[in-house]
């Protein structure tokens, strides 16, 4: 049988995940559980029901299809402990009930993927397997990558690099650059953010680095978490140690999980947390670019 992953979107023409004009496609599961993730309909590999409570007329047509639903107040209430998403109630709804997730072999993405190989060839993008995390399906993030080397895309991979290295090697040669999250560096933290050590992580990048794989180091900055000098300053010292870091990528706090979070129905941990301005954004590249030759930029 043929490995097969959850996927959540296929987005189209993107220019920040990699270099040119690309495809991102996002699968469902992750290994980590950030508290500022911008994707929380990921984590879990299984489909989920989203709502969009701005878009629900009140009709009531999902009630008579299913029973997890009802209105209490004037609000549109969903029994999560009892949803199974099988999707009949998106079937009668105006669009305000969706199921994020559907189970796709790695042909059937890149066949979606190659609708745009005119705009790849012209600008040198390609495929991205994002996430959630793609080495959280590791055998069919591997087709996917073999796939589409064979019919001549560059490839990406946005990962935490938090898995066995026996996974994270079989995909090298087939992957053209890894953005490399780099969530925080002390250990403690790390797994206080995120839900487990770093060290695993960090022993991989230093391996893909030994064998020569091209990576840039995105690095999520949150006010109040990460955004310590320290961190910076070790940011820059890690990228120092390596030999075919392309870019530092930092990647500004922004709230896009709240809103995600609430239409599946679970707590947002970073709900107060505000968007850093653009000056505080410059000081802190500032700060990393004071410490290492390697460019570093906002994403």
């Amino acid at each position: 049988m043929q490995p097969t992953a959850t996927v959540f979107n296929i987005q189209r023409f993107c220019v920040s995940d990699g270099p040119g004009i690309r495809t991102t496609v996002f699968l469902k599961g992750c290994m980590l559980n950030c508290l500022w993730c911008h994707n929380p309909e990921s984590k879990s590999p299984a489909p989920v029901l989203s709502l969009a409570k701005q878009l629900c007329t009140g009709c009531g047509e999902c009630i008579r299809v299913c029973r997890c639903h009802s209105f209490a107040d004037g609000m549109h209430v969903i029994n999560r402990s009892a949803c199974t998403a099988c999707g009949e109630c998106t079937q009668v709804c105006g669009g305000a009930l969706e199921i994020l997730g559907r189970e796709m072999t790695a042909e059937e993405v890149l066949a979606e993927v190659m609708r745009d190989e005119p705009f790849y060839r012209s600008s040198g993008g390609g495929l991205t397997v994002s996430g959630g995390d793609p080495l959280y399906h590791p055998a069919f993030t591997l087709q996917l990558l073999q796939l589409a080397k064979e019919n001549g895309l560059h490839t990406c991979i946005e990962t935490s690099g938090f898995t066995r290295w026996e996974q994270l090697e079989a995909i090298i040669p087939y992957t053209d650059l890894f953005l490399w999250d780099v969530k925080e560096t002390h250990s403690a933290l790390h797994r206080q953010f995120t839900g487990v050590d770093n060290a695993l992580i960090l022993d991989n990048l230093r391996r893909l680095d030994g064998l020569g794989a091209q990576t840039v180091l995105r690095c999520p900055l949150i006010p109040g978490f990460n955004d310590r000098t320290e961190h910076l300053h070790a940011i820059a010292a890690l990228a120092n140690t390596l030999n075919h870091v392309q870019r530092i990528d930092v990647e500004p706090y922004h709230p896009l999980g709240m809103g995600k979070s609430e239409a599946i129905g679970q707590a947002y941990p970073l709900a107060g947390v505000n968007m850093p301005g653009n000056t505080t954004v410059d000081a802190w590249i500032s700060e990393i670019t004071a410490h290492t030759s390697i460019p570093v930029q906002k994403a």
